[in-house]
């Protein structure tokens, strides 16, 4: 992964010498009025921020930018109730909806205009943004403009999952800023999940001591891996509620039940229906099938925890899962059963539903509503006011806002960031397909099939960051910006107040200046991507060049750096072997992260990395970490877990005399239930089995077999060697294994041909 902090000082360069009224400044989200004055206005560590006597709202508006300044400019700006001009005002007075404010800045001064406590702190971002056009350090010119801006939504979020991945409170902290200078206002915390427990309940310390940690899987004869895990105490978590509650953003906990229980189930094996959890369950990923009972011991327990969550956070609704409840437990259970019969409950959907209503009526009982998956709408018996958080689709939205419920937009997979942004080396482990910027920002969160007497149901869109392949903070960090940004600008501009290319011109100065904020943003949008075109026999190869944002791009063959009078790439090239390709994308005349340099030979284009070939099948496709060694470097392997096999279209084989393939093994830990059956495998003719290279997507000629036997020992990568029969031009290779089973799964890090 490629920082934005090394284009930082460049980037500047070309801002600095910018006309000071050539434009207005580039705002993100782009507001709903921004129109161009005359002058500007001279920032220094004198300039006063002057709040009313006593108004705490204007103080903490006014301590953000401060504390912005700060870190951004290296300003320390005194704060007081009387300033003499030109100084930086917070004044009260109605502008409107929620969060809406008005921002005047003249040679005079700067007003910040709210008629609430959000509205001065969105206000104080905005002007900050203004005073970071130019990252630097010290005093700085304001050019004069005028903003009025209000939010389409009120609802503007990202939901972090702690419970696969636990993440420090300082860490949350910091996703709470970066939040707040991309005026998203709420953060849905996933605290509770199958793999652990996060939040400490006095009541149940088992739930932390037990369920708080677990070791990682490894495969068959690999070194066990360090535990990993933690949980938040009750005074970290007040903290951090009230840190984020002055950068206005709503913490809103889930807990999950009936499913997802894993972890409870763990601690007090009295809450599930007595089926034994085999050891190291609690490591896998995937739908469990394990279940909370029905007994009124279990709704005491959850109404316990849900009490003391309730003491720890003030927000309106609390989150109770709802997703993904495996019934099998449930059908399995006699006691379960009989208690169904007696009720009158017809089948387990119907159970679920039931479940559902008792826990909202505890929550109303408590001041509180009810925040569901939109699985909660299925069995008849929705709490009236429940509110519904889509996520298989849009369709739970449209069926939530038709039946008169509030909704919130979270669809898979377009806001599922655990999607990888790109399908580049550089990707941290995730899901595939890519889920890139584009894709994002095109989002509409307003489904055209909700009627317009409905449409006010939609409380707005949240992306989620499901932690599974997301081991460490800097990957949490690089899943989410600038993505995030894109869910911030969706949430509360105007729909269709700029298009695509609008929002990355603004995008790139946001993550430069977020940069000093301690956020190292994802490059993949910019990131050149080359295609090159070999064909056996030749010296030569043609090079195309592309990348997501669509930037204009400049390159270089001959070692040298690129530059403003590099040839801007205009489409495929030829050049002779060897050479170094060096190319970047452009923006306002400077290259930005993501630039690349490579030593093109006639022997590095008979290779290919796994993150260049095409699964045979799109079933579940995942880049998956290895699990060796436990700490440093560890290969990223692309994989369907269903259908490991891999194609190399157009390879190169004419005149390679062998093949080599690099491989590595994981472990299968999966909960995939009876879809486990259906992962089929040729069995194999040497004990540990072996690669087989075949001609024509799997149907053709076997081409090579590469026994495992010297990679079955060793847990980290091996390089398996093999002569190739002869073949004639480019053709598609596969690639597959034998084994007697799916665990381990064995993994292609980098196929290579021999001449």
């Amino acid at each position: 992964m490629i920082s934005f902090a090394r284009s930082l000082v460049a980037f500047g360069a070309v801002l600095a010498g910018t006309p000071a009224l050539a434009q207005v400044p580039k705002l993100l989200p782009v507001p709903v009025e921004l129109h161009a004055g005359q002058g500007s206005f001279a920032i220094n560590g004198k300039t006063m921020l002057v709040v009313p006597a006593g108004d705490a709202g204007a103080r903490i508006a006014a301590e953000r930018l401060a504390a912005l300044a700060g870190e951004s400019r290296g300003l320390a700006l005194p704060i007081g109730s009387r300033g003499s001009a030109p100084s930086i005002r917070f004044v009260r007075a109605a502008t409107g909806k929620a969060e809406s404010y008005r921002l005047d800045v003249t040679p005079r001064g700067a007003v910040i205009t709210a008629g609430d406590d959000a509205g001065l702190l969105y206000g104080a971002v905005t002007l900050w943004q203004a005073m970071t056009q130019v990252p630097g350090r010290g005093a700085v010119e304001v050019p004069a403009f005028g903003a009025v801006d209000a939010p389409r939504f009120g609802w503007r979020g990202l939901m972090l999952d702690s419970a696969r991945h636990f993440q420090s409170p300082a860490y949350v902290r910091k996703l709470i800023d970066w939040m707040a200078v991309n005026k998203l206002n709420t953060l849905h915390w996933h605290l509770v999940d199958d793999q652990g427990w996060r939040v400490e309940i006095r009541k149940f310390p088992k739930l932390t001591q037990i369920a708080g940690w677990r070791r990682p899987a490894t495969a068959p004869g690999a070194p066990q891996l360090p535990r990993v895990g933690g949980y938040y105490s009750q005074d970290e978590i007040r903290s951090i509620v009230a840190y984020a509650a002055q950068r206005n953003i709503t913490i809103i906990p889930e807990i999950e039940m009936p499913g997802h229980a894993l972890s409870a189930i763990r601690a007090y094996p009295e809450l599930g229906t007595g089926v034994p959890i085999p050891p190291g369950t609690e490591s896998d990923w995937g739908v469990f099938p394990w279940l909370y009972n029905i007994d009124d011991k279990t709704f005491r327990f959850l109404e316990d925890v849900i009490d003391e969550v309730i003491a720890l956070f003030p927000s309106k609704y609390i989150h109770v899962g709802g997703d993904e409840a495996v019934k099998d437990q449930w059908k399995g259970s006699a006691a379960i059963q009989a208690r169904m019969k007696a009720l009158g409950i017809k089948d387990e959907t119907a159970l679920q539903a039931w479940f559902m209503h008792r826990i909202g009526a505890h929550l109303t009982k408590r001041g509180r509503k009810l925040i569901g998956w939109d699985e909660i709408l299925e069995g008849g018996e929705v709490p009236p006011d429940a509110t519904i958080t889509s996520w298989r689709g849009i369709e739970g939205a449209i069926t939530a806002a038709k039946a008169g419920h509030d909704a919130v937009l979270s669809p898979s997979p377009t806001l599922y960031f655990d999607h990888r942004q790109g399908a580049g080396d550089s990707e941290p482990p995730g899901r595939l397909g890519v889920m890139d910027l584009k894709t994002i920002y095109d989002f509409d969160p307003v489904p055209a099939e909700i009627p317009t007497a409905q449409q006010h149901h939609v409380l707005g869109l949240q992306a989620n960051l499901w932690t599974e392949h997301v081991r460490t903070e800097e990957r949490a960090a690089w899943m989410t910006f600038p993505r995030a940004s894109a869910v911030a600008e969706i949430g509360w501009s105007t729909k269709g107040a700029s298009d695509f290319n609008g929002f990355v011109d603004r995008v790139i100065p946001q993550m430069a200046r977020m940069h000093d904020l301690g956020l190292n943003a994802a490059t993949s949008a910019f990131e050149v991507k080359p295609d090159v075109d070999y064909t056996p026999g030749s010296d030569s190869v043609t090079v195309s060049l592309a990348n997501q944002a669509g930037l204009k791009m400049r390159y270089t063959v001959d070692g040298s750096a690129v530059g403003a009078k590099s040839p801007v790439y205009a489409g495929p090239f030829a050049a002779k072997l060897p050479f170094e390709l060096k190319a970047e994308a452009m923006h306002d005349g400077r290259g930005l992260p993501g630039a690349i340099a490579q030593k093109l030979t006639q022997q590095s284009v008979r290779r290919r990395s796994d993150e260049a070939l095409k699964t045979c099948t799109n079933r579940v496709v995942l880049a998956l970490e290895d699990d060796y060694p436990a700490t440093g470097k560890r290969a990223v392997f692309v994989s369907d877990i269903f259908n490991p096999c891999w194609l190399w279209e157009k390879a190169p084989v004419r005149d390679a005399k062998g093949i080599a393939i690099t491989v590595g093994q994981i472990p299968f830990n999966f909960q995939v239930g009876k879809d486990r059956d259906g992962i089929k495998f040729a069995a194999p003719t040497t004990p540990e089995g072996e690669f087989v290279v075949y001609a024509d997507k799997c149907e053709g000629p076997r081409l090579a077999v590469l026994p495992l036997a010297p990679a079955a020992g060793n847990p980290g990568l091996t390089r398996l060697v093999a002569p190739l029969a002869p073949r004639a031009g480019s053709e598609t290779l596969c690639i597959t294994y034998t084994a007697k089973g799916v665990d381990p799964i064995w993994a292609i890090d980098a196929v290579e041909l021999i001449p």
